[in-house]
């Protein structure tokens, strides 16, 4: 029989919660950060940790940077991406160009 206290883990916050690795976030507080509109409201929470550390808050922001820029970020894979792409065109947005993209 497994004991399942030692999963058991108490944030900062005072949230009760089980987790079977040894990630610290706190699964309580990231349900109550997710914003309700916007960007960051469509992505999964690592997804939107990845973004926030580079200061990535709107579709604007997004676009100032490359699809492989931004799926290069640890915490946002493919499944991201079509997500992204929509918020994007919502906008009339697009991820910026490589240089080696450009026609010349």
């Amino acid at each position: 029989m497994t004991d399942i206290s030692k999963n058991k883990k108490t944030c900062k916050k005072g949230h009760h919660y089980f987790k079977t690795s040894d990630c610290p976030t706190c699964p309580i507080c990231e349900a109550e950060r997710k914003p309700d509109s916007g960007l960051l409201a469509v992505l999964s929470a690592p997804a939107r940790r990845a973004l926030e550390s580079k200061n990535i808050k709107t579709a604007e922001d997004l676009s100032r940077y490359t699809k492989e820029e931004i799926l290069s970020l640890h915490g946002i894979g493919p499944s991201s991406l079509p997500k992204l792409l929509e918020e994007l065109k919502k906008n009339n947005l697009t991820f910026k160009e490589n240089n080696y993209n450009r026609i010349k």
